[in-house]
């Protein structure tokens, strides 16, 4: 593991898990980050079974097909606290969830979002993919399509919510919004974009080396229990 000797943070690999469970998580790991300084940032890794989240400038009228008929397909609508508008997550996507505190990193929220993009960037480039930032909304593009998400919050000067990388995820849903409220815009993903099937993990582990590498420390993996032991 690569990173920078004598600064840390954990690492905890959710797996795949239910939209719900990680968001309760990432609050819980938010409390026990700031209820004691001392304590190491933490990046949260995960994929999520489909659903659409909404964020607070969220709204419906990004859907390009009913409420009803996403329910009927058996997909939750959530409303969650993070930035931006519409966005969905699935089976294919890698999501990280860093829970950072601002002020100890000494990171403003632009410069955080900017080494969040960073990250995703450089992943692409090691697919072999070229990928950069539009004015028109946060994240990462190749051309006119989305290939990565961003939406955050910033919760007593700890971050939480994060990033979503399409590695090879299904565009059926994609279809049914707007994705982040834009209109005459795609959404792509590396395996389409490099044109071959890429094994996840090969992106989850390029996305661990370039989070060290921009947030300037290494990476301990540790299991979720760590948070509860360390808080009682």
């Amino acid at each position: 593991m690569s990173g920078v000797e004598g600064v840390w943070s954990y690492l905890i690999n959710l797996g795949r898990m239910e939209y719900p469970h990680s968001h309760r998580f990432q609050t819980e790991c938010v409390a026990w980050r700031l209820d004691d300084e001392s304590r190491p940032d933490l990046f949260l890794l995960t994929e999520h079974p489909p659903v659409f989240t909404l964020g607070s400038r969220g709204g419906l009228d990004s859907l390009t097909v009913s409420r009803e008929h996403i329910e009927r397909q058996g997909l939750a609508i959530v409303q969650t606290e993070r930035g931006g508008d519409i966005t969905y997550h699935g089976p294919g996507q890698l999501v990280v969830y860093p829970v950072i505190h601002l002020r100890l990193a000494r990171l403003s929220v632009t410069a955080y979002v900017d080494r969040l993009e960073e990250a995703m960037i450089g992943c692409c480039r090691d697919f072999g993919i070229s990928s950069g930032r539009d004015r028109r909304n946060r994240g990462v593009w190749v051309g006119d399509n989305k290939i990565g998400s961003i939406g955050i919050r910033v919760r007593h000067g700890v971050t939480f919510h994060g990033l979503a990388l399409n590695v090879d995820p299904s565009f059926q849903h994609f279809g049914w919004i707007r994705p982040c409220g834009l209109s005459r815009v795609g959404v792509t993903s590396i395996c389409r974009e490099a044109g071959r099937i890429i094994d996840g993990a090969a992106v989850r582990e390029r996305m661990i080396y370039h989070l060290e590498q921009i947030f300037g420390r290494t990476l301990v993996p540790v299991a979720p229990s760590v948070i509860s032991g360390e808080a009682a």
